[in-house]
């Protein structure tokens, strides 16, 4: 558990296995084991809040890239400027998978960041106020209306999973996504992420 907490980017399975001795298939049940207590289940966000969606996976040679590749797996995010990140995998990035995943974890009267994708159009409508960046415009910031932070988050939740673990698959990759996400969300606390862990066991 030490290990799993001390690190940025995580810990691969061949790591553990070297460190502590054990086969393969022991090391990896156990980082699994480990990524469970890491599974957030924090209050609602508040405030300024951002929302976006990423994709996870190899890139197919000659393949589309982002939105509508074959062999990426969506991931929807939303986080609290200045607080916490809640991420999830998805089948889809659709209205009907990222407002549900909004409305469950955002306070109502919150103010939401997007960019342009028309999955979010009903956020008006459901309570909260929403502000747009149109990245295909190349506008990235107006005003407190931005989505950087959240694709801050990506960029080292992407970093680390092709630095440390190369590849995940889709059947594991929430527990990798709330691994990265657990680490995030103690970024500030005064509270060593190993005491944190072991108060969830």
């Amino acid at each position: 558990m030490y290990l799993m907490t001390a690190t940025r980017s995580g810990v691969s399975a061949k790591e553990l296995e070297r460190q502590l001795g054990v086969t393969y298939k022991t090391a990896w049940r156990m980082a699994h084991q480990i990524r469970l207590l890491m599974a957030g289940n924090g209050e609602k966000l508040k405030g300024v809040v951002e929302a976006d969606e990423t994709y996870i996976g190899g890139i197919r040679r000659g393949g589309k890239r982002g939105r509508g590749s074959e062999n990426k797996t969506p991931v929807v995010g939303i986080l609290e400027r200045g607080g916490n990140v809640i991420a999830k995998v998805a089948d889809n990035v659709k209205t009907k998978t990222v407002m549900p995943n909004i409305e469950a974890n955002v306070e109502k009267g919150a103010t939401v960041c997007t960019d342009e994708l028309w999955s979010y159009n009903p956020i008006n409508r459901e309570g909260y106020k929403h502000l747009r960046v149109k990245h295909g415009a190349r506008e990235y910031v107006r005003g407190i209306a931005h989505t950087n932070s959240i694709e801050g988050f990506w960029s080292q939740l992407k970093r680390s999973i092709s630095g440390t673990h190369v590849w995940v698959s889709k059947k594991h990759l929430q527990n990798y996504v709330n691994e990265f996400a657990f680490r995030y969300n103690q970024r500030n606390s005064l509270n060593p992420m190993f005491e944190t862990m072991l108060a969830n066991v």
